[in-house]
């Protein structure tokens, strides 16, 4: 996710006014996309300490979250007393889950941030969102402090967070899926049912084939990690406001990307309506956000600028990508993820 922090516009931005040579920035062929001539403003420099010490509460929250993921796992579903399982093997259970998914939120950020400074847009190193949830945490950001370009950076820069977690996502969902294993479904279970993915199912099915009724799939702790890197990847990929989707929304439409914005908070109530609370909490949520911040979108420095064939093709994969990772019921508290 990014968030733009400047002034107003960045056409009231303190900026200098356009060159000659960023005026016939609209005229250049796709293969030509120019990076800004001139410095970035100046800024402040990142508190390092600060990111530190996020990412070390983060680390913590995660593991505490692994560790009902890890302690499940073992247990194999079953209430019953745990042996020859030591503080240690406990712990790095914990670290299997918490790892995997700051190697996913932090490839999607850093693909962000290494955008933003290839085309010299001046952006925070990311802050990570510790939280005591479910997953452990909410995500991570990173602040843009400067106006961007044109359309094929916002473009780029908008579309390579997602694409970077989704890779390392779909690697670590291969390796969790593969450890975990099939076992019979404990009867009067109780506890949380996970959505599963197109992605996910692909997977199951590639390494267990059909899974037969009274049976279930353990996920391994690091297939969790790779479910919430799809659920975070999925949610970032929703074409609204300021989110990933938001961007490439108003790269591919400019202004009129405000109507995809209202369209999708909308879905969000369908959704709710059909299948879970839970896109009620998510739609209020943007709700909120675009009362207080509005609904459009920041524009770049030069709208004009084509995207170009190659980045609709782009677009394309970024919705490829959402449909896999997407979840008509994200959780539910009744059953486990994979019940058959």
């Amino acid at each position: 996710m990014t968030d733009q922090q400047f002034p107003d516009s960045p056409r009231e931005a303190s900026a200098p006014p356009l060159s000659e040579f960023e005026q016939r920035l609209a005229y250049l062929p796709e293969h030509e996309t120019p990076r800004p001539a001139r410095p970035l403003p100046t800024s402040p420099r990142d508190r390092v300490w600060v990111h530190v010490l996020l990412l070390i509460a983060t680390l913590y929250t995660m593991s505490e979250a692994g560790r009902g993921f890890f302690l499940n796992f073992l247990l194999d579903l079953v209430p019953r007393p745990l042996m020859f399982t030591t503080a240690r093997d406990i712990l790095l259970g914990s670290l299997l889950y918490s790892l995997s998914g700051l190697a996913i939120v932090l490839a999607h950020e850093f693909g962000h941030y290494f955008a933003c400074r290839y085309y010299r847009v001046d952006a925070s190193l990311p802050f990570l969102l510790p939280f005591p949830n479910l997953l452990g945490t909410m995500g991570a950001f990173i602040r843009i402090r400067s106006p961007i370009p044109h359309r094929r950076a916002l473009f780029d820069i908008g579309v390579a967070g997602p694409l970077a977690g989704f890779v390392v996502a779909m690697a670590l969902l291969v390796v969790g899926v593969a450890w975990s294993r099939v076992v019979r479904f404990p009867q009067n279970f109780s506890g949380i049912e996970f959505g599963e993915p197109i992605a996910f199912k692909a997977l199951v099915w590639m390494f267990w084939g059909h899974i037969p009724d009274g049976y279930t799939l353990n996920l391994h702790p690091m297939g969790f990690a790779a479910w919430a890197g799809c659920f975070l990847t999925a949610m970032n990929l929703l074409p609204v406001w300021q989110l990933d989707g938001g961007h490439l929304s108003y790269a591919l439409f400019r202004r009129r990307s405000v109507y995809v914005t209202l369209a999708s908070v909308g879905a969000c109530g369908v959704l709710a309506l059909l299948f879970s609370w839970t896109w009620a909490f998510f739609g209020g949520m943007l709700i909120a956000a675009m009362a207080f911040f509005g609904p459009f979108h920041f524009p770049t420095l030069n709208d004009d600028l084509p995207l170009g064939r190659t980045r609709v093709w782009v677009a394309v994969l970024a919705l490829v990508v959402f449909l896999a990772c997407f979840m008509p019921v994200p959780f539910e508290f009744t059953t486990l993820l994979g019940t058959k």
